[in-house]
């Protein structure tokens, strides 16, 4: 069997029937006032797992996060840790720790002290803590800035020093709320290889609160997508992208191109689909889609072939005008305003300095691509 993407790890419980949650929201609703912020949501996460939880602002995934830690509590249902009820625990007595987009480091104290803080609030013995310190830093490489205060650091060291403080307590799941928001681009990306390794060393389930798409899509296991306090989707990364659920998942991951019509005739898996135009679709998997149904065909522009001629022996293929390009060094973009009038979004890899068959502005062109190139929605 084939598989939608490259796999980062084994590690897939959820496929397991017989693995039990390590927390679960079972049918939570948040209101506030005469808002809904969480709408009867259940959602079950796995020990170890590096889940994230994704959307817009207004989703609930802030929310429910809050509602994990003790900061909130659901107005309706409960939600599970390790088999236990948290209605009514207080936060400070919750086995999980939480880190903030501030940081919310203490100017005043150096690296060291900061990272020491919550041990020496428990009172954990002096000889321990100054262990506990001096793992925590050389596991996020800061040995050198202990004796530093947070305003001589980076941003991104100062992201490293919240973080080792979140875990030098050693919870069994550690909570971030967009924790990478202030750091720049590239800081960004090196720094969420780093957060997965750290995850990985801790063994420590990690639940992330983030809006960025790639930022999930890089870290996490799986990924949960929410609009309006409601579940959209939870899947693994290459699962979200390559087999969305509804148009929402589709259009909110990442560029997609659709193709709406009606499916004229069903055979076997495939199905043709016909557009307002009159173009007809091949498509390889029509899922349930049922003769007569109005759906989508949802592809993504990588999958998309942008060439002068129609390709020999293309199964779909569509004539339209270069509407704009850009080109991005590694790849290039197409904008192709098709006869009827939908402009299709095309991206071809350069992977040569030179091309064989180049298009500009006002071309005429050809868009293509295979059976299975994309997916079908019905929703």
């Amino acid at each position: 069997m084939k598989s939608l993407g490259s796999i980062r790890r084994s590690f897939a419980p959820w496929s397991d029937p017989g693995a039990k949650p390590y927390i679960s929201f079972e049918n939570v609703t948040k209101i506030f006032g005469d808002f809904t912020a969480v709408d009867d949501l259940s959602l079950d996460i796995f020990e170890k797992e590096f889940f994230a939880l994704l959307g817009g602002s207004g989703s609930g995934k802030s929310t429910l996060l809050r509602m994990l830690a003790g900061f909130d509590e659901p107005t309706r249902g409960r939600i599970l840790l390790d088999g236990q009820d948290l209605r009514g625990i207080p936060p400070y007595r919750r086995p999980l720790n939480m880190m903030f987009q501030s940081y919310a480091l203490f100017p005043h104290m150096t690296v060291e002290a900061n990272v020491g803080f919550g041990l020496r609030q428990e009172g954990v013995p002096k000889a321990e803590i100054e262990a506990r310190v001096a793992e925590m830093l050389k596991l996020v490489k800061l040995e050198q800035f202990a004796k530093r205060k947070p305003h001589q650091l980076s941003g991104g060291q100062r992201q490293r020093v919240a973080l080792a403080r979140s875990v030098a307590k050693r919870p069994k799941v550690l909570l971030l709320d967009e924790p990478l928001g202030a750091l720049d681009k590239k800081l960004r990306e090196e720094t969420q290889f780093e957060l997965m390794d750290l995850q990985q060393s801790l063994g420590l389930t990690f639940i992330v609160v983030t809006h960025d798409q790639e930022e999930a899509m890089t870290m996490a296991d799986r990924i949960a997508i929410l609009d309006k306090g409601k579940l959209m989707q939870v899947a693994t990364p290459a699962e979200v992208y390559e087999a969305p659920a509804s148009r929402f998942v589709a259009s909110f991951i990442g560029n997609v191109n659709m193709f709406e019509g009606k499916v004229a005739a069903r055979d076997a898996g495939s199905a043709r689909i016909t557009g307002a135009s009159g173009a007809e679709i091949l498509v390889g998997n029509a899922g349930d889609a049922a003769a007569g149904n109005t759906v989508s065909f949802a592809v993504r522009p990588e999958k998309i072939r942008v060439s002068s001629k129609r390709p020999e022996g293309a199964v779909n293929a569509l004539e339209g005008e270069v509407y704009d390009l850009a080109y991005l060094g590694d790849m290039t973009v197409y904008h192709v305003r098709l006869d009827d009038g939908q402009v299709v979004k095309a991206s071809a890899l350069n992977s040569s300095r030179a091309s064989d068959d180049p298009l500009t502005w006002h071309d005429r062109a050809w868009i293509s691509f295979a059976p299975d190139a994309g997916v079908v929605l019905t929703r």
